[in-house]
Parts: C-alpha cells; structure tokens; sequence
C-alpha cells in the first residue's frame, strides 16, 4: 500500500486543495481532502495530480506508427506514456484491405495484454472530398462483406466513416452490431444524413469541424447535426493548430461536460524534430511542429501529446478549467471506450495518475496501474 500527497488532487466532481491518494494492489482505495497524518506518506510536493490521460485517436509518435509492426506500436505507446496517456487506442489510416487486417491483427496481441486499448479504423469509408491526409485512390464505400470482415475481429474498438458514402447506413448498423463505436467524420454529408447515421447508431464524431462539411446558414451540413445531438460525443484537437482557440472556448460553454473529448490524432511525429516522416502510404513533413502531406497545406494529424491537450483546456487553473480538462482528456474518453476501471480518480478503479507542475502543467511522474512508468 501506498500513500501520496499532492497540493491539488482532482477528482471527478471536486478539486482537493490539498490532497491525498491512498492505492493498493494496483487500485485506488481511497482519496482525501487534506494533509494525510501518516509519516509513511510520499509527498508530491507543489503538483496537480489528475487521472491517467486517456488517448482514443492516435496514430503514433517518437517516430513510430501504430501501423508499422508490434514493436514500434509498443515505443509508439511509450512516447505517450511519458507524456501521461496511461490508455491509448491505436488508429490506423486508410489503407489496402489485406493490409489493413494485416495490421490490425499485428496489435490484436497488445490489446489483448492492455498495452492498447484497442483499434480504430480512420478509413477506408471516408469522403474523397474531405480525404484530409488519407490515400485517396484508397478510399472506398462500405461493402457489407469488408466491414464484417475487419470490424468482427474483436481488436476493433472504433471506426470512423462517411455517412453519405452507399451503404454507409447500413455499415454503421453493422459495425454497431459488432460491438464497435461508429464514428462520423471526413464527411461531406448533408444535415439529413448526419442526423440518419445518428439514427442508426453512430454515437462519435471524429475531430469536429476538422476534415468536414463547414458549417454554412443554409447548410448546416453534419456539424450542426452532430452538436445538437446529446447522444454523440465530440471529438476535438485542442492544439492549436487543428482548432482556434476561441472555437474550442466556445464549444466548453456550450456543450454538455460530459460530451467533450480531447484527442491527439497524433502521428509519428508527435515527440521528434521536425523532418520528413509517413503517415500510411503519404509523405508528411513537419515544419514549426505542424504536420503536413508533402507538397501541399494539408494538415497530416498532430505532433500533439495529450499534456498539451491538458494544458490548452485547464485555462486558467481554476477549479472548474481544471475539472473540464480533466473531464476531456480521461473521464469522457474511458466512458466513451466503456471503460469503467479507469478514467477518474476514485475508490476501486485503476491507479493511472499523472502528476503535473503546478503552475506550467509539465508532466512530472506518471504513474499506470499503481506502477510509476516516469519520474522527474
């Protein structure tokens, strides 16, 4: 058993000021308001201590891509690790059929050891209008025989598709069916659509606004479909780059808590100078820390870590800034995954922590499953 102190603990509904976090076994057992009377208590001094990130878009990072093979997976995983994502979901780009299974079944193994939390498939059904940094002579429609074929492998968490493509509808039932999240994104469809693939299932949009019909007076197109729906959850790239950061303070006062999910959608980049890197079949260069496909202005995912994510939604370090980004970046996603054990920091679930200089919101140690992974 072990006891920590910290100046500021978050928990799901309260920020504790100061703070305690008693673990066992991996779990924690109890958390507290105060200055814990126990001699044997580790101090973490001037820190906020806030659940384990939990990361359900993301490519890669330190120079690897899920992609690639079990291995760079796994120093995939560690870059983010470091950087306090205790939970991540592996996401893969659009890509050859064959390949694709090939892939997922590569990590099937990691999943099945938690060292991912899973797979999702950010293609091949999206829009070649709104392709962003996808292949686009992959692209394709949904066949009903190539969506049970990939989303039935039991790895697959998550996939994201077009809803206006042929069969799309009937590929949201499907993947739903498999026991998987149906995503709206890279989608050119109209409100109608939208609101359709909602009807049949689909409860995510994947980065808002991002690679997507804009929102215009006389064509909401799928965005106004997609915030008007409290069944979906958002996700959002609070990066700087992907989003204005006005948009992303106006979507925290308007949207449900609760609906609000941070994501990385981080490429091999993510971690590395910037240079010259792949992100499925295309060339990404990374320049100033914004990546994008060789020879063009299109944005190629995020060199983002989820700490930066953190930091950009905690504003101002209030109880209530800190409460939201710790909502975005590990309540909202753990629940959207189903994931019960993690996620907060409260009795009987898991003990993912993450420790963060008080007043620059720098990762200090991270903690996952009541081991630290990092120490600084």
């Amino acid at each position: 058993m072990s006891l920590l102190t910290a100046s500021v603990v978050v928990t799901p509904d309260r920020v504790l000021r100061p703070g305690w976090v008693r673990i066992a076994d991996g779990l924690i057992e109890a958390v507290g308001h105060g200055v814990a009377a126990d001699p044997t208590a580790t101090d973490l001094g001037d820190v906020v201590l806030v659940a384990g990130f939990v990361d359900v878009h993301c490519h890669g990072g330190g120079g690897y891509s899920f992609g690639d093979g079990a291995d760079e997976a796994l120093r995939a995983a560690d870059l983010h690790l470091s950087h306090g994502t205790t939970t991540v979901m592996a996401s893969l780009v659009t890509g050859p059929r064959a390949r694709t299974r090939q892939q997922i079944e590569v990590l099937t193994p990691l999943v099945g050891e938690d060292r991912l939390a899973g797979v999702h498939l950010e293609g091949p059904w999206l829009s070649a209008a709104q392709c962003g940094a996808h292949e686009l002579a992959q692209l394709r429609a949904p066949a009903a025989d190539e969506v049970d074929e990939l989303v039935g492998l039991p790895a697959v968490r998550m996939v994201t598709l077009a809803p206006e493509l042929p069969g799309a509808l009937d590929a949201v039932r499907r993947i739903v069916g498999h026991g998987a999240i149906a995503a709206l994104g890279h989608t050119d469809a109209d409100h109608t659509t939208t609101a359709a693939a909602i009807d049949a299932g689909a409860r995510h949009a994947t980065h808002l606004f991002n690679a997507m019909r804009p929102l215009r007076h006389r064509d909401p197109g799928p965005i106004v479909a997609l915030l008007d729906d409290p069944r979906v959850t958002l996700e959002l790239i609070r990066d700087g780059v992907h989003l204005d950061v006005a948009v992303c303070a106006w979507l925290d006062r308007s949207v449900a808590a609760d609906r609000l999910v941070a994501v990385t959608d981080a490429m091999a980049a993510a971690g590395r100078a910037d240079g010259r890197y792949a992100l499925g079949d295309l060339g990404v260069v990374v320049d100033g820390g914004v990546a994008r496909v060789e020879g063009t202005s299109t944005i190629a995912g995020s060199t983002a870590t989820m700490d930066l994510l953190f930091r950009s939604a905690a504003g101002d370090l209030s109880d209530p800034a800190l409460l939201r980004a710790t909502a975005q970046t590990a309540g909202n996603p753990a629940r959207l995954l189903g994931l019960t054990d993690r996620g907060r920091l409260a009795p009987g679930t898991r003990a993912d922590l993450v420790a963060l200089d008080a007043t620059r919101l720098e990762v200090r140690r991270v903690m996952r499953a009541g081991a630290w992974v990092t120490t600084s």
